[in-house]
């Protein structure tokens, strides 16, 4: 039991976690007081201070969203609010071989995205 404990000591001070105070709380209040903070560290922090505001997000197959960010996860799976919904479709004429680009647009209160498709998130200009 001795030599399982201290390997599991082990891997918690590798992972960032004090064994001491149950795991969690040290690496709570570490998250508690970043999510207080507006420095941008990773690319996620980006993210997470556009919560609550309008976003752009560039998806797979030629769409386009624009909406409010409600909630997103290390996948970049979202929920947006108040979405605009761009889907662009690319025809080539038969005859003269010009291309025929249509732009279809629809509003959704709510969406669920999932990450996988996403190709680009854009935050809201701040000045």
């Amino acid at each position: 039991d001795a030599q399982e404990s201290r390997g599991l000591g082990d891997v918690y001070k590798r992972q960032g976690i004090n064994a001491e105070y149950g795991g969690l709380k040290n690496r709570g209040s570490e998250m508690a007081a970043k999510e207080r903070s507006n420095a941008v560290e990773e690319p996620l922090d980006l993210i997470r201070l556009s919560l609550d505001e309008k976003i752009y997000v560039k998806l797979r197959g030629e769409r386009e969203l624009r909406g409010k960010l409600y909630a997103y996860d290390q996948h970049l799976n979202m929920i947006l609010g108040e979405v605009e919904e761009t889907i662009t479709t690319v025809e080539i004429h038969y005859d003269t071989l010009e291309e025929i680009v249509t732009p279809k647009k629809r509003k959704v209160d709510f969406l669920f995205v999932r990450g996988d498709g996403v190709i680009l998130v854009a935050p809201p200009i701040r000045t």
